[in-house]
Formats: structure tokens, C-alpha cells, sequence
């Protein structure tokens, strides 16, 4: 695991300053403290990091093919790369390395552009070819490993695995995108493929690029996508096989490494079942580690136990004080731009304990979105019966206007919020889930920006991005649309971002089995039904795990990952909070409504209402975003 960043002239061979390569690769030092290696020459400048996992005696990058006529800079793994070896082998090629960064160099080579489907893997990488005058660029097909680019207008193309590389350089535009304002506070980050700064992009999961020295900007050109095309329905108990057969080869391959290695064991059903395979397939215990907290409604210890004594693993844990927002700073600073999950905090945590015994984790993330765990998909299904027996030309009348005027119950569970379910029935079914998922509603952003603000969207609203993405998805099965919108925004936007960044935060490699793309393209030919079943989540990989796990592990509530936002922002937090969202500059930067702010602030504080969700957002914009100015002009 590891970090790269780099500058590439696709229009003429210019000398690159060898003082800001190195900048931009030392502010990447978290992702790979073991070697650092920086490779000039004219039109080009690469740079690594690197975190040693496999092949520790060689496998320094930049690595250069045996010809030199290849240079590389690679974050990841490919799993594969044995296979892919002994195939490359037969073709002529001769390695001098047991690294999978050597078959990267050599499916180039063999494939071209085509290299990445042969891959199998996390991974983002830059490799420049002398012979084709050629700098390119790719990323997994999930947007497990990042990568961040801006393109010049004098020909320059920047890239660097955080953007923090990418602010070394002096001719990165600053200026704010704001249509990234709108995404991220509908959202709670900037989905891809924009970020923060107008310019200033992530290559899209399962895309690449290929810049030509003398040609222009390419475009980026997809490779893979995920297709939700389920099969008759067959035997379950066949299904049943079939997936514990192709979890437990996923978990497999990735339990390959020459450091210490283990897995995040949470108490869920995920976390919980990557442990139960990995049991299955190595001899000594496995080193397992979990996050407790003083507060028993987000303490998931005594199931974590329980897997953990099933077995035998080397078990190891830390209870986080509810009062740990002492990290707000620290990961405003670690991720470039404004996140605002809250559960970032426990993730830095685990990532941190973690790392005092292992250098790989396994984690169980992907398997919510991918058997329909979330209690959102349950909701938004049972809304979609009542959609269906009603036209949208009746519906958003009718229903719009009981939403409007009914009184607003945050404080109620969902099910029994009568406003949020009218305001979701008038909406057709990208919109209502859009609606589900987003950290604050298009009234409060339409009360919260400023007229500046809207006048700088032009009518641009966040839900484009459903909007884009549902008409790409290819299904018209009502849960397999929101398991792909999810794929496209929350787990590579969201959840893998901040593994990314927690785990690289404490130089810590994570890998995740239930995203293993194979996996997935099984998973996606398993009918809904399979998936959701009632009001049951994840009912097939449930069942499959009944045979490892306990039934208070496979069937007990969800509990998330949180942490007490509103009793922070009442206690301990109030007088930042006042400081940084109703005095300080956010009121000063034009974006916002300082009337608003204020109401925001004095409601939550008095106990009148419960705006943690929105006042967290704009406590990380501006702790993010302090020191940058807010210039809104293209």
C-alpha cells in the first residue's frame, strides 16, 4: 500500500523542479513510510512511497521494465498476480521480481489499455511508456485504492493518490467548485468525479485514462461497471454453497503478505464472517481487533467477543471515550476536503489499534450495499408498493402537499414520521431515495446557501448525480437501482474514502473481500429476493452463515457506527461550535445565510431541535476549509 503522485507534459518535455516532486511525495509520507523513490526526466516526473507488504527485499518504485522503457508508480494490490505472472512468463517475459508491481509493467506491454480487466484487485496507478510518449492512468474497478488529477491549461497533468499532493504544486487552482458546496452538504462528502476545487478531479472507479504527448486531454474511458442482471431464481440451498465457496476463495487471495496480518471484527454480520473464513484457512489464531465505547448504544464489544471466543483468535480491543472530538482537526486535515461522516472517528481509532500488531487488515465493507443490509433499502421498498399504486401526476400534488404542512418529528423513529413519508411518496423513486440518503433536504440547503451561492449553482441540484448514475444503472429491479446508486456514490464517496484515509493515516493496508469484483458479479445475478426478503436483510448471506456464526451475531439490529454528535454539540463541543459555524468565517465567506447559522446553532443548543447532522457538516467544511478563501468564480 502505498502512495504516488507525479507530473506528466503531454505537450512538450519541459524540466520538472525536482524540489516540488519531492514535496508532493513527502506530504504523501503517511501512505508509505518504509522507501520513498522519485524518477525525473524531460516531460515527466514520478514519485512513490511505499508500504511493504510483499517482495520487502526488491519491488522499489518507480519500477522500471527490463528495457527501461516503462516507468511505474503503483498503490495497491493485485491479487491475481502470480496467475498473471506465470501467464506474462509464457509469453517471454522474465521477472526479476516476486512483486505484483513487475506484472503490472508487463501486462501493459502485452495488453495496452486493456491490462486493467485483467486485474483482480485494489489498485491506482501512473505508468509513463518512452516509446509511445504516454502517461497512464487507472483505478479499480470500485474506487478501493484513490486517485486525484487536474489538467493545466499549459499541458501539465498533476495526480497524486491524496489531494494533498496535488496542493504542493504552485498552478493548482484554489478556487471553489460550487457545485461541490451543493454535493457535499447533500451528500456529507464530494462525490465523484469532482472534488472541492474547480479542476481538480478523481478518476472515476473502474476507468483509466491515457494522456499522449501531443495529442490533447483524453476523456476517461471505463472499463468495467457492475450489472444487476438476476437469474430465475434457483435453489437456495445451492445459492447458499455458491456464496460461502466464493467469499471464503475471496477472503483466500487476500491473505497473501510477508507482514503481520488480521482483520477488523466489528460484532456484525460482515466483519464477523471475513473472521470466520480466514479461521478456516490459516493454522495459528487470527489477529482480530475492536473499537468499544463508553456509550452502550454504539458499543458492539460483547458481540465482538463472542466471534472472537467462537474462534480463538488473538483478540484485541480499545474503548474510545465518547469525548474523542479531539480528533475534528486532525481529520479535517487528513482528507483534503470537506467529509462529513462522524464515523470517520471510531474508523481512525480501529485503523490506530489496528496497526499496533498488523500492517493488513481484512474489513467486512461492501456487504451492506451488496445483500441489502442498510434499513434504508427496507424502507425505500416499502415505499416503493405505495408509489406503485399511484401515478407520480397524482402523488406529487397530493402528497407534496401534506408534506408540506404537516409538522416535522425528527425526534420520532422513522416509520411513525409522517412527513418524511409524504415528502417521499410525491417524489418519483431516484428522487425519494436521494431524499433517504442526504445529510440535510433541498429546503434546508435552499434556506442555508446564500444568494451567491445559488446563484453560482445555476439551478444545479445534488440529486443530478442519482440522477446521471440511474441512467446508467441498466435494471429496472427497484432495490437492485439502489444497491447500484450506492455502489456509484456512498461506498466509494463514503465508506472507502475513509478506510483509505483512516488506514493510511497510520500507514495500516486494508483489503476487502466483499468488494473482490468476481464476488460481486456474482452477487449481482442473485435475485432481490435473495436479498431482501420481508423486512430481512441480507437474508441469503445470512442463512449461508448460519453454519459459522451465532444468531445473535446474523440477526440482531444494526447498530452503525456513531457517535454522539447532538450531546457533544449540547456539552463539551458548544462553545467551538457557536465559534466556528455562527461567529467565525463561515459568516464571513459568502456561502451561507448568517441568519440561519445562528438558528441552527441556538435551536440545537437550546434542545429545541436536533440539527447534529447539518451543524457537523458545516463544522467540517470549516475546519477543512479554513485558510483556503471561498472564491466561487470559474
Amino acid at each position: 500500500m502505498c502512495g504516488i503522485a507525479g507530473i506528466f507534459d503531454f505537450r512538450g518535455r519541459r524540466e520538472f523542479d525536482a524540489d516540488l516532486v519531492s514535496r508532493m511525495n513527502e506530504s504523501q509520507f503517511h501512505r508509505g513510510p518504509d522507501e520513498g523513490g522519485i524518477h525525473l526526466e524531460p516531460g515527466v516526473a514520478l514519485a512513490h512511497r511505499r508500504l511493504s507488504i510483499i517482495d520487502l527485499s526488491s519491488g522499489q518504485q518507480p519500477m522500471f521494465s527490463a528495457d527501461g522503457s516503462i516507468c511505474l508508480v503503483y498503490n495497491g494490490e493485485i491479487y491475481n498476480f502470480q496467475t498473471l505472472a506465470e501467464e506474462l512468463k509464457s509469453r517471454g517475459y522474465i521477472f526479476q521480481t516476486r512483486c505484483d508491481t513487475e506484472v503490472i509493467i508487463y501486462a501493459w506491454q502485452e495488453w495496452g489499455e486493456g491490462c486493467v480487466d485483467h486485474f483482480r484487485g485494489m489498485f491506482a496507478f501512473a505508468l509513463y511508456d518512452r516509446n509511445r510518449q504516454s502517461l497512464f492512468l487507472a483505478r479499480d474497478r470500485l474506487g478501493i485504492k484513490p486517485l486525484f488529477y487536474s489538467v493545466f491549461t499549459d499541458g501539465q497533468v498533476v495526480f497524486g493518490s491524496e489531494l494533498k499532493a496535488l496542493k504542493q504544486h504552485p498552478k493548482l487552482s484554489r478556487k471553489i467548485n460550487p457545485k461541490a458546496i451543493e454535493d457535499y452538504f447533500a451528500f456529507g462528502y464530494v462525490p465523484e468525479p469532482d472534488t472541492i476545487y474547480s479542476g481538480t478531479h478523481k478518476l472515476l472507479p473502474g476507468h483509466s485514462m491515457l494522456f499522449v504527448r501531443g495529442q490533447g486531454e483524453p476523456a476517461q474511458r471505463e472499463y468495467w461497471d457492475l450489472r444487476f442482471v438476476p437469474e430465475a431464481p434457483g435453489n437456495e440451498a445451492e445459492l447458499q454453497i455458491q456464496l460461502i465457496e466464493r467469499l471464503r476463495e475471496a477472503v483466500d487471495i487476500r491473505m497473501v503478505a510477508e507482514v503481520p496480518l488480521g482483520a477488523f471484527l466489528s460484532g456484525g454480520v460482515d466483519s464477523s464472517a471475513v473472521v470466520a473464513m480466514m479461521a478456516q484457512l490459516q493454522d495459528e489464531p487470527v489477529n482480530t481487533c475492536a473499537i468499544g465505547f463508553d456509550v452502550k448504544q454504539f458499543d458492539e464489544t460483547e458481540y465482538a467477543n463472542k466471534i472472537a471466543q467462537r474462534y480463538q483468535t488473538d483478540h484485541f480491543e480499545r474503548r474510545v471515550e465518547s469525548d474523542d472530538f479531539a480528533l475534528l482537526d486532525v481529520l479535517a486535515d487528513l482528507y483534503d476536503e470537506p467529509y462529513a461522516d462522524s464515523s470517520a472517528i471510531p474508523t481512525y481509532r480501529v485503523c490506530e489499534l489496528a496497526r499496533k500488531k498488523v500492517t493488513v487488515a481484512l474489513s467486512g465493507d461492501g456487504g451492506d450495499e451488496h445483500f441489502a443490509g442498510y434499513r434504508r433499502y427496507r424502507w425505500h421498498m416499502n415505499e416503493e408498493a405505495l408509489r406503485a399504486r399511484l401515478p407520480l401526476g397524482l402523488r406529487r400534488p397530493l402528497f407534496g402537499a401534506l408534506g408540506r404542512i404537516y409538522p416535522k418529528a425528527d425526534w420520532a423513529p422513522r416509520v411513525f414520521r409522517a412527513k418524511t413519508t409524504f415528502q417521499a411518496l410525491a417524489r418519483n423513486s431516484v428522487e425519494a431515495y436521494m431524499h433517504t440518503v442526504s445529510h440535510t433536504s433541498e429546503e434546508q440547503r435552499g434556506a442555508l446557501f446564500s444568494t451567491e451561492l445559488k446563484r453560482a449553482l445555476q439551478g444545479y441540484r445534488a440529486v443530478e448525480v442519482m440522477f446521471h448514475h440511474a441512467d446508467r444503472a441498466g435494471t429496472d429491479d427497484a432495490l437492485s437501482l439502489i444497491q447500484y446508486l450506492d455502489t456509484k456514490t456512498y461506498l466509494v464517496g463514503d465508506i472507502l474514502t475513509k478506510v483509505d484515509r483512516a488506514s493510511m493515516a497510520h500507514s495500516l493496508e486494508v483489503r476487502v473481500p466483499m468488494l473482490d469484483h468476481k464476488f460481486l458479479e456474482w452477487a449481482a445475478t442473485v435475485p432481490s429476493s435473495f436479498k431482501l426478503r420481508g423486512q430481512e436483510g441480507k437474508y441469503l448471506l445470512k442463512k449461508a452463515l448460519q453454519p459459522y456464526l451465532p444468531e445473535e451475531v446474523l440477526y440482531r439490529p444494526k447498530m452503525g457506527f456513531g457517535v454522539p454528535l447532538a450531546k457533544w454539540f449540547r456539552g463539551p463541543l458548544k462553545d467551538r461550535l457557536r465559534a466556528s459555524v455562527a461567529q467565525g468565517g463561515l459568516v464571513e465567506a459568502g456561502l451561507f445565510q448568517p441568519e440561519y447559522l445562528e438558528q441552527l446553532v441556538s435551536q440545537h443548543q437550546s434542545g429545541m431541535r436536533d440539527h447534529s447532522t447539518i451543524l457537523w457538516a458545516l463544522m467540517m467544511f470549516e475546519a477543512t476549509m479554513k485558510g483556503e478563501g471561498f472564491d466561487l468564480s470559474a
